[in-house]
This record gives structure tokens, C-alpha cells and sequence, in this order.
């Protein structure tokens, strides 16, 4: 696919979504890394550009340059916003109450620990939907113990074997002090994400160094 055929894929996508207002962004690619440039007006329509970005075919990278620029009445101060973040990540059941956040400038900080990565991705997805958040730095720690390597290591691949969608003979895992290194190749963001997913289901996983390749 030539880097023009697959700009038009990837405007289209964007426009196809409902959830993102393409009129201010711009794309370009190089060899399948896209670069999304512009202005969007929320830091969810962020996320969801870049998502939207990675589901069309021949995307092997998406670089998001995206700026949220808030409307007048969508601008906060930082201490009402900070309020609004802790209540929204209070009221959601997933997240412990051990995630504290601060807001500077607009942007949310998320500390504290808990046990899963899906509790860190829930607080963070949390605090991207609040109205005014210009970004989100998630420096959530993971505890727990740390289980033995070859047990992380079986428990990954075995998961791998399960999936339907992923070829577990294309994707090695090893294991050291709780940092998984997965690698390999998928035909599909879709089966990255999953691979990806599955190393951090492991427990007493805390790092995930992804060298997954998507090639088509």
C-alpha cells in the first residue's frame, strides 16, 4: 500500500468515527508509520483518533502529535479539576482507592499502586473522559509479589495458546524480576493488543517490554 492509498484509509477512518472530529486533524505516512497532526478538543478524542488510526490495514506504528485546545467554557481550574478526577475515579468500582491524581496546568498525575495493570488502564481511561483534562501521566506502581519466572513465562504462553486470533508459535515471552520481554510478529493491531493484554493478565507481572511487530 503506497503512503498516499494509505493516508486516504486512515482520513476515512476518522471521519467513519463518530467519536472523533476529524476537521482539524491532519495525517501523514511513511512506510506505515501514520503521524496524526492538529487540534482535537478533548483528550479522549486523543485516544480515540489514535485507536481509530490503528484499525485500518497497512498502520504499523501511529505517531499522535494531536493537541487538545479546550472551548472557553470546557477550561478548568486546576483544583476544581482535580476534585472532579478523584470523584470520577471514587465512583468507578474497578479502581481502588489507593490511585491519588494531581492536576497541573491541566494535565492529571496518577500515583499510588494497586495490584492489576487493568486497574492502572481503568484509572486512566477514568481520568481521560473527565471534561478538561489536557493529558494524563499514569505512574501508578504495580505490588505484589513477584511469582517465579518460568511460572510467568507458562502462564503467557498458555494464554497465547488460547486465543483464537494469534499464531502463539510467532510470539516468544521471557521473564525476569516481574518484566516481561514478549516478541514477535501479528497480521493486526487487534492481535498486538491482545498479545500485549494477555502478558500483562499475568500476576505479579509489572513491566511489559512490548517488541511485538504488526506485519502484513
Amino acid at each position: 500500500m503506497s503512503d498516499d492509498e494509505l493516508v486516504r484509509y486512515v482520513s476515512d477512518e476518522l471521519f467513519w468515527d463518530p467519536k472523533v472530529d476529524n476537521v482539524a486533524i491532519a495525517v501523514e505516512a511513511d512506510g506505515g508509520t501514520v503521524t496524526l497532526r492538529g487540534t482535537v478538543g478533548t483528550f479522549r478524542e486523543k485516544r480515540e483518533a489514535k485507536t481509530a488510526a490503528k484499525r485500518v490495514y497497512g498502520v504499523t506504528n501511529v505517531n499522535n502529535e494531536l493537541q487538545v485546545r479546550l472551548l472557553n467554557d470546557s477550561k478548568r481550574a486546576d483544583a476544581d479539576l482535580r476534585g472532579d478526577v478523584l470523584q470520577a475515579l471514587m465512583l468507578d468500582s474497578v479502581v481502588p482507592d489507593t490511585v491519588d491524581a494531581t492536576v497541573t496546568d491541566g494535565s492529571v498525575n496518577l500515583t499510588g499502586f494497586v495490584e492489576w495493570q487493568f486497574q492502572r488502564d481503568e484509572a486512566e481511561l477514568v481520568a481521560a473522559n473527565v471534561i478538561g483534562v489536557l493529558d494524563v501521566w499514569d505512574e501508578i506502581a504495580l505490588t505484589g509479589p513477584t511469582p517465579d519466572p518460568g511460572d510467568i513465562k507458562r502462564d503467557i504462553s498458555e494464554a497465547l495458546k488460547r486465543n483464537a486470533k494469534l499464531d502463539a508459535e510467532s510470539i516468544s515471552v521471557d521473564s525476569k524480576n516481574g518484566k516481561v520481554t514478549i516478541e514477535g510478529t501479528v497480521s493486526s493491531w487487534s492481535e498486538h493488543d491482545d498479545a500485549v493484554g494477555a502478558a500483562w493478565a499475568a500476576p505479579g507481572v509489572r513491566d511489559v517490554d512490548d517488541r511485538i511487530l504488526v506485519v502484513y
